[in-house]
């Protein structure tokens, strides 16, 4: 009998800009795994003992972040030292692969019990900074000769190869903190959101990344963020558009979620909120680097057995608006189901933590709407993406 993978719950901390100075750049990140870890524990009144591994998505892997962090994580949440932990990087989709591990191991009759889960202090560990003083792509040369560019060139090649213009991307922006902010001041994000308590014994519950005044005009003015000489002359076709508007902003954050098998949930009397349906992982152009949730998209569909039009709501991450809207005009999408309470432009990208934080807004928004079946797709650096297929019980 083929075993059910099932969500049992899902939780995420708020947003705090990834800079000194934002709302959880006090709090050491592994502080906050372990707060959403211990919360996913105490809203199911699960056993600690019963958690068979935890798998962390972290892409920023040193500093704090550094010497297995999901372990360090684990331990500092309370979990009895027999529970196994392990850190995987797969860049944005980071979380989101330790969601297709977990639930793949309930599948296959590896794991009853396991949590997935993410974390990114970008204010604690810059970008990049893990590999200051190396060269980790430099081999590629040989492959490409031409040289590999960073994300940003990669969104602008993108609005220019789907003709996206600069009034479309700052309109899309708009969109993401508008659709947030409402969603916010209507309490939809209460559910998912757990408190991380903070050194000045205030807790901060809520999305720091959120900008309620946002306009397509107030983004206009803002300089596009990518453009040199250089890459002007190696790239004629671009026409500069990437700002820091229509981008996902410097994010910390952690996320978390509660897989089992359905049999599992049903003998400890626990609900299942969604069932597993699919998963894809992808290759695609390291040099356009963010296709890949197209071809990703197009997979985990054909494995589902379903279409575009069966799905109820569909998250794609904001990493830069060209993504959401090239994909949208690529599977010609339904515009009202693309991120409908907003997504990363607004609600922060903690690189690491953002599959397991998107999962609990899909999750979250399936069961206010009545929604059936949900999608959750990502790119990832180096030219790759993850796709999930869920259905709501």
């Amino acid at each position: 009998m083929t075993t059910s993978a099932v969500i049992v719950d899902v939780v995420r901390t708020g947003s705090g800009r990834g800079k000194p100075g934002g709302a959880l750049s006090s709090v050491h990140p592994a502080d906050l795994l372990a707060t959403t870890i211990r919360a996913l524990l105490d809203r199911t009144g699960l056993d600690p003992g019963a958690v068979e591994d935890v798998i962390a998505g972290c892409v920023g892997q040193s500093g704090d972040q550094a010497q297995n962090i999901a372990r360090t994580a684990t331990l500092v949440a309370g979990l009895p030292e027999h529970v196994p932990a392990t850190t995987i990087d797969r860049q944005c989709g980071s979380s989101q692969q330790a969601i297709h591990f977990a639930a793949q191991g309930v599948i296959a009759g590896a794991y009853e019990v396991v949590i997935a889960c993410g974390v990114e202090s970008m204010s604690r560990v810059p970008m990049f900074s893990g590999s200051a003083g190396g060269d980790p792509i430099g081999p590629l040369a040989a492959r490409y000769p031409d040289g590999l560019v960073n994300q940003g060139i990669s969104a602008e090649l993108i609005a220019a190869r789907w003709k996206l213009s600069r009034d479309e991307l700052d309109a899309y922006a708009a969109r993401s903190h508008r659709h947030a902010a409402t969603t916010a001041a209507a309490g939809g994000f209460d559910a998912e959101i757990v408190p991380v308590a903070l050194a000045d014994g205030a807790a901060h519950a809520s999305d720091e990344t959120i900008r309620a005044a946002t306009t397509p005009e107030s983004l206009a003015g803002l300089r596009p963020s990518f453009a040199t000489e250089a890459m002007a002359a190696r790239f004629p076709e671009i026409d500069w558009s990437i700002t820091p508007g229509n981008s996902s902003p410097l994010t910390d954050g952690a996320s978390a979620v509660l897989i089992m098998s359905e049999r599992r949930a049903a003998s400890l009397g626990l609900r299942p909120r969604v069932r597993f349906h699919a998963f894809a992982v992808t290759g695609s152009d390291p040099l356009l680097m963010l296709t890949g949730v197209v071809p990703a998209t197009q997979k985990v569909l054909a494995r589902a057995g379903l279409s575009l039009d069966d799905i109820d709501a569909y998250e794609v991450n904001e990493a830069f608006a060209p993504v959401p809207l090239a994909w949208a005009r690529e599977l010609n999408a339904d515009p009202e189901r693309l991120n409908p309470r907003g997504g990363a432009i607004a609600l922060g990208h903690p690189l690491g933590a953002s599959g397991t934080k998107l999962m609990a807004t899909l999750v979250n928004h399936l069961e206010a709407t009545g929604g059936r079946y949900g999608l959750q797709t990502m790119c990832e650096g180096g030219g790759m993406a993850n796709a999930t297929v869920v259905e709501r019980l």
